[in-house]
């Protein structure tokens, strides 16, 4: 048995256990996001919508007429469920999927008047779980968290976006 294996220190740095769970940023941002989404979930349902449904229309309100791909790395949805998704918000006249002009073999994904409107009375839902996330939390602990999640989603991206 060698060094690191009796006082617990892989050769790479500290153990898990180590550094504890309330101090690992994965474990945190996975505990957020999960409440975060809870806390949506009955609001969801209501109108009918899923998490990843929710996002296609989040992002589709701000940054519209996105290649599918695209959509899928903004919603944080794999291709089968972005797929899924999409055919239901199509069917119930939220979405609109066009050939893209400039490339024959992709799609755009545009939000329509209807799906504004349905995004339009999530969000005051969305607003306030967002808020109730930073209470406490004053305006420039807020900005450097963000600023600080905005550097770790550029050290770890794929896509330039």
């Amino acid at each position: 048995m060698n060094d690191h294996a009796i006082i617990g220190v892989g050769q790479d740095g500290p153990r898990l256990g180590e550094i504890g769970l309330q101090q690992f940023a994965p474990y945190l941002m996975n505990r957020i996001m999960g409440r975060y989404n809870a806390s949506l979930r009955a609001e969801l349902a209501r109108m009918g919508l899923t998490t990843p449904k929710m996002r296609t229309l989040a992002i589709l309100s701000v940054i519209d007429n996105l290649a599918i791909s695209q959509l899928g790395v903004y919603a944080v949805v794999d291709v089968s469920t972005l797929s899924r998704a999409l055919d239901s918000l199509e069917a119930e006249g939220l979405v609109r999927r066009v050939p893209d002009a400039e490339d024959s073999r992709s799609t755009r994904v545009t939000i329509t008047e209807e799906g504004r409107i349905a995004f339009e009375k999530l969000w005051p839902t969305m607003r306030q779980s967002y808020e109730r996330m930073f209470v406490g939390i004053d305006a420039a602990e807020r900005a450097a968290f963000v600023a600080t999640l905005q550097k770790i989603l550029v050290n770890i991206r794929k896509h330039d976006f």
